[in-house]
């Protein structure tokens, strides 16, 4: 929401500082400067990317506009999840999870967090060095290295879609350049035209001037650095999960792994000591 709210404050602030100096909006409607700009930068974008980075790239700008991916009520829940995970390690040793993590869309545990479930990947990471646990896999500082090296390549693979929107933005200066240039030729074509349409071809060649300038710094600029945000939070969705896991092999009780986990988060998303301990305590052991 806060994207769509951004863009229109840049439009008005734009074109009605233009209008404000006396500037006629007619001459700014120019589609054939928008689509030289626009579709050349499109089609580097699909020139550039591999099919995986396209096709993330349409669900980027989806989550962008409608706002954060993870709010506090988010990661309540998974920090309850793995409360209730790790108490039953604690409780019952670590095979009393074998069954819950080998088939998780039928576990009875796992179905009480539906927003934990509905997120596949975060789902997938857990089991997978949950299910390590359980082959005897207790040597934290080997844990922590395999999931270091896991979260670089999700967090390098998350990543290409920013950069690869960035560069299509910075693509647009010089795509309006372009444009601009064409209106030249297309001008100097005309140059025995009279004044007045002269300059208004010279008016529209200069419009792919301001459109790169304004495409780049003013929407898809901003728009690479809020998907970059939404990655850098998704990163740290895991990295919640990676501290408790590892706290809980270094011999903690599951309440003070959840409190590791707990401080690893931003102001805006962290939940308190006293949120999370009345959320903990609502569970039932398995």
């Amino acid at each position: 929401m806060l994207i769509i709210i951004g863009t229109v404050f840049v439009t008005l602030c734009v074109i009605g500082g233009y209008m404000a100096m006396g500037g006629k909006l007619a001459v700014l409607n120019q589609p054939f400067e928008l689509v030289i700009i626009g579709g050349a930068g499109l089609g580097a974008f699909i020139i550039a990317n591999p099919p995986a980075v396209l096709k993330r790239s349409l669900s980027a700008f989806a989550q962008t506009i409608s706002g954060p991916k993870f709010k506090k009520k988010d990661y309540v829940e998974l920090l309850s999840l793995l409360f209730q995970v790790l108490r039953l390690a604690k409780t019952k040793g670590m095979l009393a999870l074998e069954a819950h993590v080998d088939a998780p869309e039928s576990s009875d545990l796992f179905k009480e967090f539906p927003g934990v479930m509905a997120n596949h990947h975060a789902l997938e990471f857990m089991c997978d060095y949950l299910r390590l646990m359980t082959l005897g896999t207790d040597n934290p500082l080997e844990v922590e290295t395999l999931m270091d090296q896991e979260l670089d390549v999700h967090h390098l693979e998350v990543h290409r879609v920013s950069h690869a929107v960035n560069v299509m933005a910075e693509s647009f200066p010089g795509l309006g350049i372009v444009a601009a240039v064409l209106g030249v030729i297309k001008t100097m074509g005309s140059i025995t035209e009279p004044p007045e349409v002269l300059g208004g071809l010279i008016a529209a060649a200069l419009v792919g001037t301001f459109l790169g300038i304004l495409l780049c710094y003013g929407y898809f600029g901003p728009i690479a650095n809020a998907i970059k945000g939404n990655d850098e939070e998704d990163h740290q969705y895991f990295v919640v999960m990676k501290v408790a896991m590892l706290a809980h092999l270094q011999g903690y009780a599951p309440a003070v792994s959840v409190e590791f986990a707990r401080k690893t988060l931003m102001s805006g998303v962290r939940p308190t000591f006293s949120e999370l301990e009345e959320e903990v305590n609502k569970l039932e052991p398995i």
